[in-house]
């Protein structure tokens, strides 16, 4: 799809939607790529309401690169707790080792260095890319892909939704347009979406077509996110549990499935993983963040 394919009219309808919205949070007022780094993997399948007081934090404890890579993974893992998904601060760590290590404590900016970097898939790369770099980079996550299905009428390939993605940036404008993307599929364009108040009602397919909710073209596209699995009585609960113990203090071993309320089994599985992963050590006797 080329860039000039683009409906006329589109660009300013968008942007002149986002001016008196654009959602305030705190990474979006600053271009340190480290910084953006850092939210964008906090981010990933964790709300922003929480996410803001830990970057917050994380940002404060380990304003660069270099101070990350230095810090005992354990002390990671504590400031982390809360958000989830533990395996993402071993990553963020890594990281940050591999940005000292080759790039000289400086985040590259270019794409192929940023894909290189443990645990930065297609959408952190291109937003750290867009918003502490401002180059013409096209971020989609799940809201963004919503969007562009139900924009285009038919469900997208990654490949597809990524290439619809690109030829939609306006030169120049990477930064607010991706800002504008992702707070109209946060805001509006959400699974029960509100079209009439859509700035792009005009330009939508599915909107155009009637907006069947049996085909909505965003159900299946690649990058909408589908319904997590129970958290409830879900393995992810019980390693969360030992996570947090073990932040306040190493455990002994045959405590593990009283801390975790699983059988001794399902507990001993979940700690060889967690082990596995380098998230928690093992002595014969207790067990460490």
């Amino acid at each position: 799809m080329e860039r000039e394919l683009v409906d006329n009219g589109l660009h300013e309808a968008v942007l002149s939607w986002i001016a008196p919205r654009l959602r305030q949070l705190p990474w979006r007022d600053t271009r340190d790529a480290w910084h953006v780094l850092v939210s964008e993997v906090m981010a990933q399948q964790t709300g922003v309401g929480r996410v803001i007081p830990k970057w917050e934090a994380f940002v404060t404890t380990y304003p660069t690169p270099r101070d990350c890579a230095d810090a005992p993974l354990g002390d990671v893992l504590r400031l982390w707790q809360g958000l989830g998904y533990p395996r993402r601060a071993r990553n963020l760590q890594l990281a940050a080792r591999q940005i000292v290590d080759r790039h000289g404590g400086v985040v590259p900016s270019d794409i192929d260095a940023l894909l290189d970097l443990p645990g930065v898939g297609a959408y952190t790369a291109r937003a750290v890319m867009a918003f502490a770099f401002e180059k013409d980079a096209a971020v989609v996550d799940t809201n963004v892909a919503r969007v562009l299905a139900r924009k285009v009428g038919r469900r997208l390939t990654a490949r597809e939704a990524q290439a619809t993605a690109d030829a939609l940036v306006p030169e120049g404008e990477a930064w607010i347009w991706n800002q504008a993307l992702m707070d109209l599929g946060a805001t509006l364009c959400r699974p029960s979406p509100q079209c009439d108040d859509c700035p792009v009602n005009a330009w939508c397919s599915w909107s155009l077509e009637g907006r069947d909710a049996s085909s909505d073209p965003s159900i299946g596209s690649a990058g909408v996110s589908t319904k997590q699995a129970r958290y409830e009585g879900s393995d992810r609960q019980a390693r969360g549990r030992l996570m947090r113990r073990l932040g306040e203090g190493s455990i002994e071993i045959e405590d593990a499935a009283e801390v975790m309320s699983r059988e001794p089994a399902v507990a001993a599985r979940l700690v060889s993983d967690l082990v596995r992963e380098g998230l928690i050590s093992s002595t014969r006797t207790h067990l460490h963040l």
